[in-house]
């Protein structure tokens, strides 16, 4: 099987992207600032935020929607939708290479009324898409534990 780059081995080389999806990303409500969403976004694994209302994705935030803005304005009118989501039934090949594309690794998956359905999340090397299982590996990874001692 071959990757829709062409490479041997991609997890995603077919299938949709409701398959493909992080059925269960971090998102922040409609009342977050841009002050939260800065300490947010500090994190090097997190690229957007997803800012939801009783289940509607109302827009995605990234870092450059940000700039110049007050800290306490709120994040909901910043972001925006249009080319930030993708609906589950898109082919994940079409969609990885045209993310790979114009470099954006995250898509928030959206249903026809807007409903969020999860997060689309291209690997660094654009070879296909993080899983559930490497998101939590990673997050274990960063909390801290009572004590443990670093080399």
């Amino acid at each position: 099987m071959s990757s829709p780059a062409g490479r041997p081995g991609s997890r995603w080389a077919t299938g949709s992207v409701g398959e493909a999806m992080i059925g269960c990303p971090k998102t922040c409500g409609r009342t977050t600032t841009v002050h939260q969403a800065r300490e947010a976004l500090r994190d090097g694994h997190v690229h957007a935020l997803l800012v939801v209302d009783r289940g509607v994705l109302l827009a995605v935030v990234e870092r450059a929607d940000l700039v110049g803005r007050a800290a306490a304005a709120p994040v909901r009118w910043l972001g925006r939708l249009s080319g930030r989501t993708v609906g589950p039934a898109a082919d994940a090949g079409v969609v990885r290479d045209a993310m790979a594309a114009a470099g954006r690794r995250r898509l928030a998956v959206v249903d026809e009324r807007g409903g969020l359905l999860g997060l689309l999340c291209l690997k660094r090397s654009g070879t296909g898409f993080c899983t559930e299982e490497g998101v939590r590996a990673r997050a274990a990874e960063r909390v801290p534990h009572i004590g443990a001692t670093r080399p």
